[in-house]
């Protein structure tokens, strides 16, 4: 790159020479937020640069901007276009948004070919479990399997090893997840699926479980995991094991397992524990302690959990401006169609309801919002909790 614009110092301006700087900067380290790309590349009418800045964007993590690129991968080689589909669907995952995603993983997975489909077809899978479709995910997964299964020896680890970079279970964990006693009977039971557990294995079977609403059965394999990790992992397995018992409603239990990871300096994610145990608090009805305990969160980071709890708090205590500031935060800072913009959308609906229906029209579109997204759509895999990214032992 230096070179060609030492010979044509006018390259530095071409839309592709900005697009291939930009991402080699990322891959090399140099860059990993705050990438600026002009608005103008966003719709360059070439496709090759296009298809860099659309890389560029989907590696730092800007989802949003990475849809703004306006690239049709048809107009891509065939060695590009399904990379490309496949970027859109990282995108559009990232933004809440599966059944999108879900579509353009086919696509990208009938371009693909050999592995590289099997991978297409895993994460198509993964995006049809997370919306309910559980025979769309079944079949993508079949195929998948006999696309591992065509290659050389290493085909068996290519099943049980997470693909690529993604926070997605492997091939064999998200067939367990799958496979239920009254389904296709030759189908890997979830039990047979960790008859030899890991640690990695089971922390996941428990997060797909949970995903699923299926927290009771969750519990299992959450503590499973928390007797196989190694110390500097069990930290993860733990605050699992709290969030699955408070979504059952079991908020005792999981403040002592939370005030147990609050004790490991080393874990990253103290703010959201603070969240947690601030929920707890609430949960048991000590208000002023929930309070200033997701203060503190929100001081820290913790910013959607933190907020939903100071916005229940509010509405306790009738505050119902306060609750709407903070309903807001919650909606301006979660994935659009995730279970946590939801609640706030639905909560902001009520709360204007009970102001007297001073803004009709805000009302019906925050309650627009809300019911836009399936039920479904919120009871599979979410996006990922920081704790999903806990490496395996």
């Amino acid at each position: 790159m230096q070179q060609a614009r030492e010979l044509d110092p006018a390259i530095g301006t071409e839309p592709l020479y900005q697009a291939l700087d930009a991402e080699l900067q990322i891959k090399e380290g140099h860059l990993d937020v705050g990438l600026k790309l002009p608005a103008e590349l966003l719709a360059a009418p070439d496709p090759l640069a296009q298809f860099h800045a659309l890389t560029s964007l989907v590696l730092v993590g800007d989802a949003p901007r990475a849809l703004e690129v306006q690239l049709e991968p048809a107009e891509l080689p065939a060695h590009l276009a399904w990379r490309a589909a496949a970027l859109q669907a990282e995108a559009h995952e990232a933004l809440g948004d599966a059944e999108q995603a879900s579509a353009l993983y086919a696509q990208a997975a009938a371009g693909a070919q050999g592995p590289d489909r099997a991978v297409m077809l895993q994460e198509m899978a993964a995006t049809d479990l997370a919306r309910g479709e559980l025979d769309a995910a079944g079949a993508a997964l079949a195929e998948a399997r006999s696309l591992y299964s065509a290659q050389p020896e290493d085909g068996g680890e290519a099943l049980a090893s997470p693909p690529g970079t993604t926070c997605r279970p492997s091939w064999t964990w998200l067939r367990a997840a799958l496979t239920r006693p009254h389904r296709d009977q030759s189908g890997c039971r979830t039990g047979r699926a960790i008859r030899d557990p890991s640690y990695g294995v089971a922390l996941v079977q428990g997060q797909v479980l949970s995903a699923l609403g299926r927290s009771e059965e969750a519990l299992t394999f959450f503590g499973r995991a928390a007797e196989l990790a190694q110390p500097g992992d069990r930290a993860y397995a733990q605050h699992e094991l709290a969030v699955a018992l408070l979504d059952l409603d079991r908020p005792l239990e999981a403040q002592e397992m939370l005030e147990t990871v609050a004790r490991e300096g080393s874990y990253p994610f103290q703010a959201e524990i603070l969240a947690d145990l601030a929920e707890c608090d609430y949960r048991l009805g000590q208000l002023a302690q929930a309070q200033a305990g997701a203060e503190q969160a929100l001081s820290q980071g913790a910013v959607i959990p933190a907020s939903l709890v100071l916005g229940n708090v509010a509405l306790e205590y009738y505050h119902l401006d306060d609750a709407l500031t903070h309903f807001a935060r919650v909606i301006g800072t979660s994935p659009p169609g995730s279970r946590e913009w939801l609640v706030g959308q639905q909560m902001t609906a009520d709360i204007l309801a009970q102001q007297g229906f001073r803004n009709p029209a805000q009302v019906y579109a925050h309650a627009q919002q809300a019911w836009s997204i399936p039920p479904k759509a919120t009871t599979g895999i979410p996006p990922c909790r920081p704790t999903w990214t806990a490496p395996p032992s």
